[in-house]
């Protein structure tokens, strides 16, 4: 077992972080090697383990990170990935950057430890969503041209509690789209008599029910037919098993920005 890939998680009392904790624990290649939260956060100085529900693992949850990590998965806040991206960039720790609802500002700045570690910084860490990424790129590509035109639009499902509409993942997909087709649009939902849909926009529709982890549904319409291409969670645990992929590959990489399609070979 010493081969295996010492894994540090930041956030590790959320509920992702505990998650990341689960699965380390049942990956064979793969150790938990520290557990970080904030400075003010009630879980310090406990067992991750006990915190994750699978008993003590000897992995006591700190604030700074005093203990040797190959790599750092983060599902924290902006502020932590922050702090995090800077240590890993000062001691060339790879990051697996999770957390979402990042600023342009905040995101610049992760991606300057880029520089000097390798660094994974995706919209969704999910391995079908990044599969499915590829596949809207090929359709819109394909379809771009079709006679009589196409129209997309995007529709995003999530549970009750996410804060912000629509979903960062849902904005990727209509960026991918827009680049290989053109539209200069993004309309977010339609009310009133908004009119005949232009061909230069995309539309998004974000619902909120219940505790959905999160669905994605890409439509082409044209006249006469519709492609509809739909990936779905079931659980929040996709997303740490992409995390996981993408702490692996890191582990052999230079310093430099890796993406999702990287760990996939998809490009």
């Amino acid at each position: 077992m010493g081969n295996q890939i010492l894994i540090g998680v930041n956030g590790a009392a959320g509920r992702m972080g505990q998650r990341v904790a689960v699965l380390v624990y049942q990956d064979p290649d793969l150790k938990l090697g520290a557990a970080l939260e904030s400075e003010n956060s009630p879980a310090l100085g406990k067992d991750a383990g006990e915190v994750a529900g699978i008993g003590p693992i000897g992995v006591e949850i700190q604030s700074e990170l005093t203990d040797r990590v190959d790599v750092i998965i983060d599902f924290s806040l902006p502020a932590g990935l922050i702090k995090i991206a800077g240590i890993c960039a000062e001691r060339q720790i790879g990051l697996v950057a999770a957390t979402t609802g990042l600023t342009p500002e905040q995101r610049n700045e992760v991606l300057t430890a880029s520089q000097t570690t390798p660094l994974i910084l995706a919209p969704n860490m999910s391995l079908a969503v990044n599969l499915m990424m590829k596949l809207v790129r090929e359709a819109s590509h394909s379809l771009k041209n079709s006679p009589g035109g196409v129209d997309v639009e995007i529709i995003e499902r999530h549970h009750r509690f996410k804060e912000d509409a629509p979903s960062g993942t849902a904005l990727h997909f209509g960026e991918i789209v827009a680049d290989e087709m053109g539209q200069t649009e993004h309309v977010h939902g339609r009310a009133g008599r908004p009119g005949p849909r232009p061909v230069c926009e995309i539309g998004y529709h974000a619902l909120r029910t219940g505790d959905n982890v999160g669905e994605h549904t890409i439509v082409f319409g044209m006249m006469g037919e519709t492609i509809d291409l739909t990936v779905r969670g079931h659980t929040r645990d996709s997303y740490v098993y992409g995390a996981l992929a993408g702490a692996k590959y890191l582990a052999a990489q230079k310093p430099g920005l890796y993406t999702m399609a990287d760990v996939l070979g998809l490009n």
